[in-house]
């Protein structure tokens, strides 16, 4: 399965948040905390050379927790400052005021130093389309002052927002990178949804979950679904019979089971599940 997906806005809004970091101190990264490194865009490292980062592990009431401690003490050791959220509900928003302060204390004492007392610190939100940029924003301000939405491409162009005394953001949108050189990284982002789902095959989407489950939470499918095959087309059919998935002439709709199982796992239904893992990937 081949993905592929750069719309031509995002080279706009690429050379846009280019010029934008010169203005700002931090730079606050979302990753969604299933997938934590293949959501981040590789080009932010390049762009924010030099600022204070942190780094939001988004949506973490779905990721498995043992792996969002895991993630946390991984992007720790790069030197990023890390905060577990679920921008929905609001969890862990109320830590990230201290941890900015933490990440900016240099900046701040350089200013008192020059007399410049109470000058906010500037951050811009960056993030890959779809990773709940804006949905962090809103509840973070406590007032609907960016776009939201659940599909990639929301946010068009970059707004600042002044939070309180202290803080100012700039959001950003949603931009990844012109090539997915590993294909599961395409895989991952796509069952994220950080793909528009338009140009997917959702059949073999659903088919390359159904393996990542098979391997890493083989006892899902027999839960959720009373399933015990090892077949993965013959366990995509019984999908299709549990929701009851049939075209005229009583023939399985493979395509809309796909959809089901797919959106049962971006919504959480199937559990808590981390796609990759940093004993892995970091080695």
């Amino acid at each position: 399965m081949n993905i592929q997906w750069y719309p031509g806005h995002m080279t706009k809004a690429k050379r846009a948040m280019k010029e934008d970091i010169k203005l700002i101190d931090l730079i606050i990264e979302l990753v969604d905390a299933r997938v934590p490194l293949s959501s981040r865009n590789p080009d932010i490292d390049d762009l924010g050379a030099g600022k204070a980062r942190m780094v939001l592990l988004n949506k973490s009431d779905l990721a498995d927790e043992r792996y969002n401690n895991a993630w946390t003490e991984y992007f720790e050791a790069q030197g990023f400052h890390v905060v577990k959220v679920n921008s929905k509900s609001g969890s862990g928003l109320k830590q990230i005021n201290g941890v900015v302060q933490e990440a900016c204390k240099e900046k701040i004492e350089r200013d008192r130093r020059r007399g410049i007392l109470n000058r906010p610190v500037r951050a811009m939100v960056v993030g890959i389309p779809n990773v709940g940029k804006s949905t962090f924003i809103n509840s973070f301000a406590g007032k609907a002052c960016a776009k939201t939405g659940n599909k990639p491409g929301v946010t068009k162009g970059n707004q600042w927002i002044r939070l309180n005394k202290s803080l100012e953001l700039l959001d950003t949108p949603g931009i990844l990178w012109p090539r997915f050189e590993d294909q599961q990284v395409g895989i991952r982002l796509a069952l994220i949804g950080s793909i528009n789902d338009q140009i997917l095959n959702k059949d073999e989407l659903a088919i390359e979950l159904i393996r990542f489950l098979k391997r890493d939470y083989p006892n899902v499918l027999k839960e959720r679904f009373g399933i015990e095959t090892e077949d993965e087309y013959q366990i995509l059919k019984e999908v299709a019979k549990a929701r009851a998935c049939l075209q005229k002439g009583g023939e399985y709709d493979l395509i809309k089971a796909s959809n089901i199982l797919i959106d049962d796992y971006r919504n959480g239904k199937l559990g808590r599940m981390t796609l990759e893992f940093p004993i892995k990937t970091a080695e």
